[in-house]
């Protein structure tokens, strides 16, 4: 029988148990506190006013503090004031957030705000909310808005003091500069550049008119950026902007461009912008660009693979030794394709199936990957290789599963998949779920995940400012910020950029890109636009998705105007009268008329998706004349004989994405 420890030495004994008892408690709490899920703009309204109330962790009550905000309408900042009190404790990243939001929530109540500017600026002078603190004190002190300029030049709110600079021509002119570098998409921004084109305050130096047509050439603006730029040339960098700009315009603006590209080219040939200008110029066709002016290029620039490429385009040629030797340029998967449809056009199946097998599908881009491999698998199918044709197909639908070619490969697969254009009642579009950011930048993510998108992009900004994305994931990561932030025709663009960039890239690596490439905007518009013209809503979200990436205001050359890109004399045809610009650009509006113009598409085409789609981009008229056999026997053929680039590309891409939206919610990669 064990001897009980003497009585002298119980208590510490009791004491040293008790302690460690009490230590491996509150170890253990605090794993499990941390093992709790951290609270999103998915979390519930409920969920979130209890953290915010009764959590033991105060960084937890203040988290939930700030994502209540978006909740809170903005026309009451008394809750704003309630739920940002006293939550600009501590050094951390969300102290400066919660001091701007507090001191925003105070102006909208009226009341002063200058002391919480000045404690966020004391406090915090190098982070991103401090431009809003520079911003509102620079409107006492016109020296604090020339401060924001320097500290914080890429900001919003730098941006919106540049454009605001004045009344003095001087001040409107170093405005315009710093807009040209800096922001040359901010509202309001390309007319003051234009104006200070035309009308400058005081004579422009040539590096001042560079940066003004840069700027301009960044609007895609042609014409208007060759003019401020006037007789002289610009640094590489903007040359090259020029001269894309202008490639876009009428055919006087296309020759200019031309000949700038090719000054450039024949500059430097070491210079990235000199490849760049030679890829450009090799996918211009003849006869703004003929095969002898490219051979007049320095020979590096002559030999490259955009150059090698048109030559073989142009004249025939080895297209496997330029395949052979740059696998992995978009020059060589662009051949690969231009000759592969072209091959598939005439019935040479053979030197299909060789050009189709001469990259391999596993290190192209996700678009580019499963073309290749539906196509694959239309040859292997007319060889009789119904095996390899079908693990051609399934292939795509492992690799893209919301993609044009992933609904006609379940189609060749049997499968009958339904691709619903109409609909006998009214359908609610989802919300977009919140998706993680996953940047590997804890301070990003964690803005992101409460729902600050603007503090987000501003941060973005701060740390890169005058970077341009560089990778297909940088180039995700700005285009889903972008969009947070309700940019979506810049977003969406370097979303699709990133898309045909990711060499290599499966449906698990790209999965958060393939999820912001279709977003759900205008959701209620649609949906009743739709309701009333018996169409599926997401018929409008795909056409939208093309035609405008959901930006009400977007105009084309051709006089298109709003999310469905509507042409002022069609509206008035659908309408029955005259309509203005304005009305094209209120989303509901244009829905509705946009609708109604799909549906009597439909109609004439009795249902057909292919005649429909391509009837909404180049007319009924121009489609009735390609009218063939192939639509019936072969449609996949038949699309690629639409003679119009442009129409042959959007019907793939309308179709692919009303695919992908009624696809997503039902099948995970």
């Amino acid at each position: 029988m064990p001897k009980p420890f003497p009585a002298g030495r119980r208590g510490p004994l009791t004491l040293a148990i008790t302690v460690a008892g009490s230590t491996g408690l509150l170890l253990l709490g605090r794993a499990l506190l941390l093992q709790r899920p951290l609270p999103t703009p998915d979390t519930s309204a409920l969920s979130l006013e209890r953290i915010r109330r009764w959590d033991p962790d105060p960084e937890r009550r203040r988290e939930a503090s700030l994502l209540l905000l978006p909740a809170t309408s903005t026309d009451d900042p008394s809750r704003q004031n309630q739920l940002l009190q006293g939550q600009g404790w501590g050094p951390g990243p969300l102290a400066p957030v919660a001091l701007k939001r507090a001191a925003l929530a105070r102006e909208a109540q009226g009341l002063p705000a200058k002391s919480e500017w000045k404690e966020l600026l004391h406090r915090f002078p190098q982070a991103p909310p401090s431009a809003d603190a520079l911003y509102a004190l620079g409107r006492e002190n016109p020296h604090q808005r020339l401060e924001l300029l320097r500290r914080f030049p890429a900001h919003p709110a730098a941006l919106a003091a540049a454009l605001e600079l004045g009344p003095k021509p001087a001040q409107r002119q170093q405005g315009a500069l710093h807009l040209a570098r800096w922001g040359p998409r901010w509202p309001g921004a390309g007319e003051r550049l234009r104006q200070i084109c035309a009308r400058p305050a005081a004579p422009l130096t040539s590096a001042q008119r560079g940066t003004l047509a840069a700027g301009l050439a960044g609007l895609g603006d042609g014409s208007s950026s060759l003019s401020c730029l006037g007789s002289g040339r610009a640094e590489p960098d903007q040359e090259l902007a020029i001269g894309r700009a202008l490639l876009r315009g009428d055919p006087a603006e296309t020759r200019a461009g031309v000949a700038r590209l090719l000054a450039l080219s024949k500059g430097d040939s070491q210079e990235p912008e000199a490849l760049e200008a030679v890829r450009l110029l090799a996918q211009t066709p003849a006869p703004a660009v003929t095969q002898a002016q490219l051979l007049q290029l320095p020979e590096p620039l002559r030999r490259s693979a955009p150059v090698q490429a048109r030559v073989v385009l142009d004249t025939g040629g080895d297209w496997r030794r330029v395949l052979q030797r740059w696998p992995g340029d978009p020059a060589s998967w662009d051949l690969q394709w231009d000759l592969a449809r072209s091959a598939l056009l005439k019935g040479q199946t053979g030197e299909a199936l060789a050009l189709l097998q001469a990259l391999p599908a596993a290190n192209l881009p996700p678009p580019l990957a499963v073309r290749q491999l539906f196509w694959l698998g239309m040859v292997q199918q007319q060889l009789g290789e119904q095996a390899s044709a079908r693990s051609s197909w399934q292939a795509v639908l492992r690799r893209l599963p919301w993609s044009y070619y992933a609904w006609r490969s379940r189609v060749q697969l049997g499968e009958q998949p339904d691709l619903l254009l109409t609909a006998s009642g009214a359908i609610a579009l989802p919300e977009d779920p919140w998706w993680p950011l996953e940047s590997g930048q804890p301070q990003l993510d964690q803005l992101w995940r409460l729902g600050l998108n603007l503090e987000a992009w501003e941060h973005w900004r701060q740390e890169r400012p005058a970077a341009t994305p560089g990778s297909p994931q940088e180039l995700t990561l700005e285009g889903r910020l972008r969009q947070g932030v309700g940019d979506d025709w810049t977003g969406l663009g370097q979303l699709d950029e990133a898309n045909l960039r990711w060499a290599g890239g499966d449906c698990q690596a790209t999965l958060p890109l393939q999820r912001a490439l279709l977003p759900v905007r205008h959701g209620e518009a649609f949906s009743a636009a739709a309701a009333r013209h018996g169409l599926d809503p997401t018929l409008l979200l795909a056409v939208a998705r093309q035609e405008s990436r959901f930006t009400p205001g977007v105009g084309s050359v051709a006089g298109a105007i709003g999310l469905l890109q509507l042409m002022p004399e069609t509206a008035a045809e659908l309408a029955g009268g005259a309509v203005s610009g304005d009305q094209l650009r209120e989303p509901a509006f244009n829905a509705e008329l946009g609708a109604m113009y799909l549906n009597q598409l439909l109609t004439l085409w009795k249902g057909d998706p292919f005649l429909a789609i391509a009837s909404y981009n180049a007319g009924p008229g121009a489609v009735a004349g390609w009218l063939d056999a192939r639509l019936q026997t072969n449609p996949e053929l038949w699309v690629e004989a639409i003679p119009y680039p442009e129409t042959r590309l959007y019907v793939k891409k309308v179709l692919g994405n009303l695919w992908g939206y009624q696809e997503k919610p039902r099948r995970a990669c």
